[in-house]
């Protein structure tokens, strides 16, 4: 499965699409029982998303996790009521045999590392939900559990094993393939399930894995059952945590939201959605993304309160604009990697943007519009983690203020017009101040005065409005240029960006767009993006007697022997 690389392309494939729904789904079953809902894993060996090989072993690719991704987001919209999700099997030996192996090896680099990227932040969604919206995930390990799937086990809050003497759980990439887990699994095991590093360092070593008690007693796994009372174990322990987590969830009528198709109006160079406009030009190597914010309408919505959001369900302004935000980036990420800087505008009025913001606040205290805030932080922290250059061009017509001026915080610089003729509003809004915080916990906002705390506290609650050179003197924004400036100024800006080395830029943006404190997500995302990332093109893994190369085959890998 080879994909075009930058410089050739031998082989070309249709543009991978993000969206699906359950009448599409090939590879899971979702059943509902009351406040429990199971997902059956039951993976289609022919349904690849890519032509090559068999998904056998409930083994995955990138179209399995994105029916995954669907269910778990269609959960926490349209399933209010499920308070826990139990992920299990339909293979009766195999509960997941991670990703499949004949894929990543097939695979060029930035299709492997886009994979474990989407494949992560599905994981941290399951996470989220978890902790965020009272939808606890379990995982009913009813056969061997490895790789990727023992790291989808992780993401979960509590994971079961089945004791017949053949079930495992393991991470066998480091002794099978020369590479590293790729979903957070060495981070979750010491972070998440506090297993001592000496044992988390045989059991990585360990091809075969680790079964029964053993798997209990080194916190691999919350409990073992016997295969004849498994299911039945399972489903107490689900009924058991759902009861619990009843208790002190956010009200509101819980009436489903349904997710429709965005259905986008999509050309050779554009796509266009209600909200948000993505171009490009991937020979020039430039996008351009711009998200319309929203109306005083929209606002007297969000005013009414309650169960009144639930009358505009999926067309609420900030839930149908950040879902298409999310759906563009995707895009973005996996069908125009030669893309390598992306130009940002927000457009809309300052005041109605703020406004906004205070009026979606105010409700969070109802289901929904919790989950509409939540869904907004998690597509932003999708933007914080997309390997693309953002440059915010904060020129005439647009409104960089509160939820979208997150967008510019989020950017790599913020270049600001100051022009009399034609006035540019920047403003916070009360979702500044810590509702849409990145993966390592930190506000934007935060990280953008990482140093400067009198700056900080300064705009602690300042929603005001503010022109161009008040902005400027509060430090919100990289360069301020004048009408006569801007266009050159940013015209040599953006062909300097362009000419610099991908590989180095990705590595620098990825570095300080987190300063500050660390989080058990911000190490799993710092590490894939860094060692993972080294490791999948070193000879070792990947090299014609590589690992990963020569896996399933009579070859023994050979190694350069070298530490670096």
């Amino acid at each position: 499965m080879d994909q075009p690389s930058a410089t050739t392309a031998t082989t070309t494939f249709d543009p991978v699409d993000f969206e699906t729904d359950p009448t599409r789904y090939r590879h899971f079953r979702v059943a509902y029982d009351g406040s429990v809902a199971t997902v059956t894993m039951d993976v289609d060996p022919n349904a690849c998303i890519r032509p090559g090989y068999e998904l056998k072993l409930n083994s995955y690719d990138l179209g399995v996790d994105i029916e995954l991704a669907d269910i778990v987001r269609r959960m926490r919209f349209e399933h209010p009521e499920v308070r826990v999700v139990v992920i299990t099997s339909g293979n009766e030996r195999v509960f997941c045999a991670g990703a499949n192996i004949n894929m990543l090896g097939s695979s060029s680099h930035a299709w492997k590392v886009n994979f474990c990227k989407f494949t992560n932040e599905t994981r941290c969604e399951i996470e989220d939900a978890t902790e965020h919206s009272g939808q606890i995930y379990v995982a009913a390990c009813n056969g061997t559990t490895a790789g990727g799937g023992y790291e989808l086990a992780l993401a979960c809050k509590e994971i079961y094993l089945q004791d017949d003497g053949n079930s495992a759980v393991s991470l066998p990439e480091v002794p099978l393939l020369g590479v590293l887990p790729g979903t957070g699994g060495l981070t979750r095991l010491t972070d998440k399930r506090k297993v001592r590093r000496d044992l988390a360092d045989v059991f990585c070593t360990t091809a075969e894995g680790v079964r029964g008690k053993k798997a209990v007693k080194w916190r691999l796994v919350d409990a073992v059952f016997p295969r004849s009372k498994f299911d039945e174990k399972v489903r107490e322990r689900a009924k058991a945590l759902a009861e619990a987590a009843a208790e002190g969830l956010p009200g509101g009528t819980r009436r489903p939201v349904e997710l429709p198709p965005l259905a986008p109006e999509v050309t050779e160079k554009s796509r266009t959605y209600r909200h948000v406009t993505l171009t490009w030009d991937d020979e020039a190597r430039l996008a351009h993304l711009t998200v319309r914010g929203p109306t005083r309408d929209d606002v007297a919505v969000l005013e009414k309160g309650g169960d009144a959001l639930l009358d505009a369900g999926a067309d609420l302004w900030a839930l149908r604009a950040f879902r298409e935000l999310d759906d563009a980036l995707l895009h973005l990420r996996l069908n125009h990697m030669n893309v390598g800087l992306v130009l940002v505008r927000a457009e809309g009025d300052a005041q109605t943007i703020v406004d906004h913001d205070t009026a979606l606040a105010k409700n969070r205290d109802h289901w929904f519009g919790r989950e509409v805030i939540l869904h907004m932080a998690r597509v932003l922290r999708r933007y914080d983690n997309t390997s693309r250059s953002f440059f915010a061009m904060g020129d005439a017509g647009t409104a960089f203020a509160g939820c979208l001026f997150e967008l510019a915080l989020g950017a790599d610089r913020f270049y600001l017009l100051d022009d009399p003729d034609h006035p540019v509003k920047v403003a916070l809004s009360e979702l500044s101040f810590g509702a849409l915080p990145m993966h390592h916990g930190m506000t934007r906002l935060a990280a953008h005065f990482h140093g400067e705390p009198d700056k900080l506290e300064a705009l602690a609650g300042d929603t005001s409005p503010k022109d161009p050179e008040e902005a400027d003197e509060a430090g919100l924004v990289t360069v301020l240029l004048d009408d006569i400036d801007w266009e050159d100024d940013t015209r040599v800006a953006i062909e300097e960006r362009l000419s610099l080395s991908p590989d180095a830029l990705t590595g620098m943006e990825q570095n300080l767009r987190f300063p500050g404190p660390e989080t058990m997500e911000s190490k799993i995302y710092a590490r894939l993006s860094a060692w993972q990332n080294w490791i999948f093109i070193r000879p070792n893994a990947t090299g014609p007697q590589g690992a990963l190369s020569l896996y399933g085959r009579p070859e023994r890998p050979q190694f350069d022997w070298q530490r670096v």
